[in-house]
């Protein structure tokens, strides 16, 4: 038996926001055009060997369409201090999405966006279908951290920060 919860998509996605997770820009350059992709659904450390990492994308995402082409995709996973950068990227107006945000090119085409905790290039792996997602393994080819700026955090649908640990002496 289903429970009336279940039923209901937004009662659904309000129990899935109590996990919080970081937020991913997938992006590359593909045919001449950066193209960009946020999600809170990437996982890293799916496996080690082969370096494995993933993320959940809605079917209906016209920008993966374009961007499942490219040879390497950027994944920058964002800084706490880029939340309005995170909205911005996420935007339906794709013009504006890339307006003032700074990013470095790799010579495979994938973009590395400035100011974001860790940064992996990684090339297409598997694709597999669930439900009305798609969940994409991306096999990770090169990273690098910043290990003084600390994750942008997404919990019950808003934007939180991590809590700083106290040394006691």
């Amino acid at each position: 038996m289903i429970s009336a919860a279940i039923r209901d998509p937004s009662a659904l996605r309000r129990a899935f926001s109590h996990h919080p997770t970081g937020v991913a820009a997938l992006a590359a350059t593909v045919d001449g055009d950066d193209q960009v992709l946020v999600a809170s659904s990437f996982m890293t450390g799916i496996s080690v060997d082969p370096p494995l990492v993933s993320v959940a994308i809605q079917k209906s995402s016209t920008t993966w369409s374009v961007l499942r082409r490219a040879s390497r995709i950027g994944v920058s996973l964002l800084g706490q201090d880029q939340a309005s950068l995170c909205r911005q990227l996420a935007s339906k107006e794709k013009q504006a999405r890339w307006h003032g945000v700074m990013r470095d090119y790799t010579s495979a085409k994938a973009l590395r966006i400035h100011g974001a905790s860790a940064w992996l290039e990684c090339a297409a792996f598997a694709e597999h279908e669930a439900g009305d997602h798609v969940i994409v393994l991306l096999e990770v080819k090169d990273f690098a951290v910043s290990h003084s700026i600390d994750p942008l955090i997404f919990h019950c649908s808003r934007f939180r920060e991590l809590v700083p640990e106290v040394v006691s002496v």
